[in-house]
C-alpha cells in the first residue's frame, strides 16, 4: 500500500484527500464526491501544476499532489464559467432577476399586516417556555430507556470505526438515537379507537372543550362516532408537552412539540419550526456538526431539509425557528426555490416580517447579560450568513426524497404531500467509502467453531448439546439484559459442577475473549463471575452477533433427525475475511447502509432503495491482501421476501478493481424464510488471488412489484495458504478436532498436510 494526500481544489475551497494508490482512480473520484457532492461521471480532475488531465491511474503517479475538480458543464475557457453556486453566471443572473420581481410585486399583493402575521408566531413562544420547567424535565428524561440509548449511540459510532468519540460526537449519535427511539414509541392518530369496543371510528366534528382537557392546552377536541357501537370517543389536542409524555399520540403538531421538548430535556440546542404551510418539526444546534440540523420526528428524517419542497411538493412560504432565545426566519434553509417562495409571501413585506421578529427576539432576551445576548448574536449573524450563502446552491438531482410517509394515505393526497412512488428513500445515491469493522465477527465465527469441534470430540448428543448451548444462551441474554456499562453475569458453584458448565469449560476462555469478557472467581471458589474486560462498546457490538449465530445454530440442530457428528461440520466457520472496505451503488441510511451487510447481526441489512432491478457492492481486502475465495454465504433479511436477491454474479479483481474475472454465477435462488443462510463454493477452476471482491445482483424475487433491493448479510471465507509455522497452536487444536468429529474426508488438503506436520511434530 502506498498512501499519497492530494489537495483537491474545487470552486473557491480546499478539500485534502488520503489516497491509496492501490484503490485506483475509481475510488479516488468516490472519495471527492464525499467531499464536493460532485457526482464521480461529472468530474474532470487536472493535476494543476502540470494541466494534466487525468483520466487514468497512470495518470495520477505523473501529478503532483495539487488537483483541480471541474465539472463537465465547465469547459476550459469558457465564455460561460460555473459559479460558487454550481450555476452558470447567465442562470444565477436570471434566478436573481426572478427574486427582484418577486420582491417587487409583494408589494402589491402582501397585507403589510404586522399583527396578523405576529399573531401566528407568538403562541409558539409560550409554549417553547414550558420547554424549561425542571418538573417537566424530570418527568420527560424518566420516560426515555437512557442507557439503551447511549449505548446504540456508542455502536453506531463504533461500527464506523470510532471507538473513542469526542463528546461532541457522542451527543450528536445520541440525539440521532433519540429521534429514532420516539419515533417507535409515539402514535400517529388518524381518527382513534373506540374508547368502549377499540373498532374504528368516523369523524364527525368538534366538540367543547372540558376544563380536565383545557388545563393542558387541549381547547380544540375532535369527536368520533364508532363505526360499530356508535360511541362518541374525544380526540382533545393537547399542546402541554407533559401531558403528551401520557398520552404519547397525536399528528404532527404533538410529534413536533414533545420531540422538541425531550431534545430540551437532554440539554440540546433546540428550537420548534413553524411552517406556516401547516407542518411543525425540530431542529438542533449539532456541535458535532457546528451547525443547526433539522430534524422531523413523524418521518424520523435528520438532516434533509429539502424534504417538504422536493419530496413533499409543497409550496413553502414562511418557516420560522422558535426557541427560548427568539425566532428567526429559516425558510432559505428548505428551499431551492427562493423567488417561487417570494411570490407567496404575502402577509406582510420582507421587512416588516423581520422587524416583528427581532421584536419577539428582543422580548425573549430580556433578563439575559450583555455578554449571553452578544454570542446569540454572532450566532444568528453567522446562521443569515450561511442561509444566504447556501441558498443558490444547485438541487442534488441525484438525491430523490419520498412524499409524505405519516398520516393516512387519503389525507396525505388532500394535502398533496403524497408521493405515487412510495419507495423512494431519501438516499438513493451513491454512497461513500465505508470501512467494515467487523473483525468481532470472525473471532465469534472461530469461538463457535472451537466449542462445537469440542462438543463433538466430547461425544455428546444432539440433546446434550442443545441442552449446553441453551444454557450458554440464556446467561449471555441475562448479560445482554443488564446495563451496558458494567454488564456482569454470574454463575453459581451448582452450575460450575454442572455437565452443562464442563461441556464448555475448554472453550470458555476463547468464547469470552470473542466477547470482549474475563472471568472472575470469588475467593471461596463458590461463584465465578463473567466480567467486561475492555471498553463496554466492543462487548455491545459483538453480544448480538453471538446470540444471533448461537440461536441459529440451536434452530438448525433441532430440525436434525439423524444427528452425528459429522453434522457439526456445517457450522465450522474458519477465515471469514474482515476488516475491508465496501462501497456500493447506493444505501438507505441510517438503518440500511452498506457495512450492514457484514456486522453479523441478523437485524441488520442492507437496502438499496433502486436496486430491484440491478445493483452492486464492493468489498475490498484490507492493505490489499490477497484471498483466493473459497465459498460465500447469504442471508435473507427480516422481512418483504419481493426484494430477497434472486440472480447474481460475484467476481474478483487482483487489482483493486481496475479488472474484475467472474468467480461464480447464481440465477433463481429462492430464500424459503427470513433469516435463511445458502452457503455458495466456488468452484476450483474459477477461484484465483484477489484483493477486491464485487457482488453484481441482477434481478430481486419480484421485480415488477418492488424497486428495492436487500440482502440480510454476506460472509466472504478465503483458502487457507499458511505454512506449518504461520498456523497458530489454537487453530491447530480446533482443526485436529474437526479432523476427529468429521473425517480426513472433509479437510481441504493444505489443511490435512498442516495437522499431519503437526501431529509429527509434537508426537501426536
Amino acid at each position: 500500500m502506498v498512501a499519497r494526500k492530494f489537495i483537491v481544489r474545487h470552486d473557491e475551497s480546499e478539500f485534502d484527500v488520503e489516497y491509496d494508490t492501490e484503490d485506483g482512480l475509481e475510488v479516488l473520484k468516490f472519495q471527492i464526491f464525499s467531499l464536493t457532492s460532485v457526482p464521480p461521471e461529472q468530474q474532470k480532475i487536472l493535476g494543476e501544476e502540470e494541466n494534466r488531465l487525468v483520466e487514468e491511474d497512470s495518470d495520477l503517479d505523473a501529478v503532483s499532489e495539487k488537483l483541480r475538480l471541474m465539472s463537465v458543464t465547465e469547459e476550459a475557457g469558457s465564455s460561460q464559467a460555473v459559479s460558487h453556486t454550481g450555476m452558470s453566471d447567465e442562470e444565477l443572473a436570471r434566478l436573481l432577476q426572478a427574486e427582484e420581481e418577486a420582491l417587487f410585486f409583494q408589494q402589491y399583493r402582501a397585507s403589510d399586516n404586522r399583527e396578523e402575521f405576529g399573531s401566528k408566531v407568538r403562541p409558539y413562544v409560550s409554549q417553547v417556555l414550558k420547554y424549561e420547567d425542571p418538573i417537566r424535565i424530570e418527568a420527560a428524561r424518566k420516560t426515555v430507556p437512557i442507557d439503551e440509548l447511549e449505548e446504540k449511540a456508542l455502536v453506531s459510532l463504533a461500527k464506523e470505526g470510532n471507538f473513542r468519540p469526542s463528546r461532541e460526537e457522542e451527543a450528536h449519535s445520541f440525539l440521532l438515537q433519540l429521534l429514532f427511539w420516539f419515533k417507535g414509541s409515539f402514535r400517529w392518530v388518524n381518527s382513534p379507537p373506540c374508547d368502549g369496543c377499540g373498532s374504528e371510528t368516523s369523524g364527525i366534528g368538534m366538540g367543547v372543550a372540558l376544563p380536565s382537557e383545557i388545563q393542558f392546552g387541549g381547547s380544540r377536541v375532535e369527536l368520533y362516532r364508532c363505526n360499530r357501537c356508535s360511541r362518541i370517543t374525544r380526540f382533545p389536542r393537547y399542546n402541554d408537552p407533559l401531558k403528551l409524555l401520557e398520552t404519547r399520540k397525536g399528528r404532527c403538531g404533538e410529534w413536533a412539540n414533545c420531540f422538541t421538548f425531550y431534545c430540551r430535556a437532554f440539554g440540546y440546542d433546540a428550537r420548534l419550526i413553524l411552517d406556516f404551510t401547516d407542518h411543525v418539526w425540530t431542529e438542533c444546534f449539532s456541535p458535532s456538526l457546528k451547525r443547526w440540523m433539522h430534524l422531523d420526528p413523524c418521518e424520523a428524517v435528520y438532516d434533509n431539509p429539502l424534504l417538504y419542497e422536493k419530496g413533499w411538493q409543497k409550496k413553502l412560504s414562511y418557516v420560522i425557528a422558535i426557541s427560548k432565545d427568539g425566532v428567526l426566519d429559516v425558510t432559505k434553509r428548505y428551499t431551492r426555490k427562493w423567488h417561487e417562495v417570494l411570490s407567496r409571501r404575502n402577509i406582510t413585506m420582507e421587512d416588516t416580517a423581520l422587524s416583528v421578529l427581532s421584536d419577539i427576539t428582543k422580548e425573549c432576551r430580556k433578563g439575559y447579560t450583555a455578554q449571553a445576548i452578544s454570542m446569540l448574536e454572532q450566532r444568528d449573524k453567522k446562521e443569515i450568513e450561511d442561509l444566504e450563502r447556501n441558498l443558490h446552491l444547485p438541487d442534488d438531482a441525484s438525491i430523490s426524497l419520498p412524499g409524505r410517509q405519516s398520516g393516512a394515505k387519503e389525507w396525505r393526497i388532500a394535502r398533496s404531500e403524497y408521493s405515487t412512488e412510495e419507495e423512494r428513500s431519501l438516499s438513493n445515491s451513491l454512497c461513500p467509502v465505508r470501512n467494515c469493522v467487523d473483525n468481532h465477527v470472525g473471532s465469534i465465527y472461530n469461538a463457535f467453531s472451537g466449542l462445537l469441534s469440542h462438543m463433538g470430540n466430547s461425544g455428546l448428543s444432539k440433546d446434550e448439546i442443545l441442552e449446553t448451548l441453551d444454557f450458554i444462551r440464556r446467561l449471555l441474554v441475562d448479560l445482554k439484559s443488564a446495563p451496558f456499562k458494567m454488564r456482569k453475569a454470574s454463575i453459581t458453584s451448582d452450575v460450575l459442577t454442572s455437565q452443562h458448565f464442563k461441556h464448555t469449560a475448554s472453550s470458555m476462555d476463547e468464547l469470552l475473549s470473542s466477547l470482549s469478557l474475563k472471568k472472575e472467581m470469588e475467593i471461596d471458589g463458590r461463584m465465578l463471575h463473567l466480567c467486561l474486560a475492555a471498553e463496554p462498546v466492543q462487548t455491545s457490538i459483538a453480544l448480538p452477533v453471538f446470540l444471533d449465530i448461537l440461536t441459529e445454530i440451536i434452530e438448525e440442530l433441532n430440525k436434525v433427525n439423524n444427528f452425528d457428528s459429522g453434522v457439526l461440520l456445517k457450522f465450522l466457520k474458519f477465515n471469514r475475511i474482515t476488516s475491508g472496505e465496501v462501497l456500493a451503488s447506493g444505501e438507505e441510511i441510517p438503518f440500511g447502509i452498506a457495512t450492514s451487510a457484514f456486522d453479523g447481526i441478523h437485524a441488520s441489512k442492507w437496502e438499496e432503495p433502486n436496486g430491484a432491478k440491478g445493483c452492486w457492492l464492493i468489498y475490498k481486502v484490507m492493505d490489499g491482501l490477497m484471498h483466493e475465495l473459497e465459498g460465500y454465504d447469504l442471508m435473507s433479511a427480516n422481512d418483504v421476501p419481493e426484494r430477497d436477491p434472486m440472480d447474481w454474479v460475484l467476481e474478483g479483481s487482483d487489482d483493486g478493481g481496475a479488472n474484475w474475472n467472474v468467480l461464480d454465477k447464481q440465477s433463481s435462488q429462492i430464500f424459503g424464510q427470513r433469516f435463511e443462510r445458502k452457503m455458495y463454493k466456488i468452484n476450483s477452476s474459477a477461484r484465483r488471488a484477489s484483493n477486491a471482491f464485487r457482488f453484481r445482483f441482477l434481478a430481486v424475487r419480484n421485480g415488477k412489484d418492488q424497486s428495492r433491493f436487500q440482502i440480510g448479510s454476506i460472509d466472504l471465507y478465503a483458502k487457507e495458504h499458511p505454512t506449518v509455522h504461520e498456523i497458530s497452536l489454537h487453530e491447530f487444536h480446533v482443526k485436529a478436532q474437526a479432523i476427529i468429529v468429521c473425517g480426513f474426508q472433509f479437510m481441504a488438503p493444505t489443511t490435512i498436510n498442516i495437522i499431519q506436520s503437526h501431529l509429527i511434530l509434537y508426537g501426536r
